[in-house]
């Protein structure tokens, strides 16, 4: 299978594939790619295209669709990059990824590397800034060899990765998985000469200075979603699989309930997401991740929506019991128990949590 057409052919569906991203690793969509174009185990690996080969066509496919609000997010990103190196020069951080490349397309985020003694450190940096973020470690096993990555996703216009490296990688050069070559990769310096020549008569200052505060906390909902999809749960209790299907479930159910209610909604879609961060007591990570971006009443919700089922199952402690008793909101509280219990089934149609979040949203005309 060495020729040149089946291989470009091979490339265009990878590629349409990790655009629409369907497939988010080069190596599982060449080999599905390879079975659509009708060959299953008949050719070599080499006869496959490069992960370059793919990103161009990728690439192509972004300015097909994207025209030039591709460039405008582009330049934005590099803006939101370059701002926040600047809030961690401590921390030696380098831009890496598309979006110092230049090789971005739509759900694109920026990647960059800092390097620290530990991730808290970079962690109370941004605490200090305001930003909303959630730390994720991530196990990789590669000969044998236990390795354990720390990411810090931020919550802001366009999605941000920090990877946290130990300060002995300093000088390390990492190697890219889509040349093999040594990463690109830019210095807060190097990012500015590039703004500098790239977009002339840009002003950082009156940029920086000009950025609304906070984040939109559908942004900070969405950032604790996504995670939920690699979470899987106890097939006994859970048979319908990993938590983002459950919570779009229940929202589903909820949403049958109480379509006008927000705050509703709100709990009842984001009631699991303390178990995409601390799987142990997700009720507790919940609320924290949460903090300030809910009201009282949907933080109250999540809070008790596990006691609520022992309630209604009469299995909590009579002053427990007496607790949930003299709120005001025990009906809804109760309800949302039983759409818990109700967003357990395998196959059901729901939403995407775009979806969902734009449901919510457009409820208070405030928000849209």
């Amino acid at each position: 299978m060495a020729d040149p057409r089946v291989r470009q052919r091979i490339a265009r569906i990878a590629a349409q594939m990790m655009y629409e991203r369907a497939e988010s690793e080069y190596f599982n969509a060449k080999r599905k790619a390879a079975r659509q174009a009708g060959f299953d185990s008949r050719y070599h690996p080499k006869d496959l295209p490069t992960n370059a080969e793919i990103r161009d066509e990728i690439q192509f496919l972004a300015c097909l669709h994207e025209g030039e609000a591709r460039w405008d997010n582009l330049r934005n990103m590099r803006v939101e990059a370059y701002h926040l190196m600047r809030a961690l020069a401590g921390f030696h951080p380098a831009l890496i990824g598309s979006t110092w490349t230049g090789h971005i397309r739509k759900g694109s985020d920026i990647d960059i590397h800092v390097f620290a003694q530990s991730h808290s450190a970079v962690t109370m940096v941004l605490d200090d800034l305001g930003h909303r973020y959630t730390v994720e470690h991530k196990r990789i096993v590669k000969h044998n060899e236990q390795r354990v990555f720390t990411h810090v996703h931020l919550a802001t216009k366009f999605p941000i990765e920090l990877t946290v490296y130990g300060d002995e990688k300093i000088g390390y050069v990492f190697k890219s998985s889509i040349t093999g070559r040594a990463i690109e990769r830019a210095t807060l310096p190097q990012l500015e000469q590039l703004l500098v020549a790239e977009y002339p008569g840009i002003d950082l200052a009156e940029k920086e200075d000009a950025r609304e505060p906070g984040i939109d906390p559908y942004d900070l909902y969405k950032l604790l979603l996504d995670p939920l999809e690699r979470v899987q749960q106890n097939s006994r209790w859970h048979p319908e699989g990993d938590a983002l299907y459950h919570s779009l479930q229940v929202f589903e159910r909820a949403r049958e309930a109480r379509p006008w209610d927000e705050e509703f909604l709100l709990a009842a879609l984001l009631h699991d997401v303390g178990k995409g961060i601390d799987p142990h007591d997700h009720v507790t990570a919940a609320l924290e991740a949460l903090e300030g971006s809910i009201t009282d009443r949907t933080a109250f919700l999540i809070e008790h929506h596990m006691v609520a089922r022992e309630y209604r199952n009469r299995t909590l402690g009579h002053r427990a019991a007496k607790r949930l008793e003299e709120s005001e909101d025990l009906e809804d509280v109760l309800l949302l128990s039983e759409c818990d219990d109700a967003g357990r089934v395998c196959g059901a149609e729901v939403p995407t949590v775009v979806e969902a979040l734009a449901f919510i949203r457009g409820l208070n005309p405030d928000d849209a």
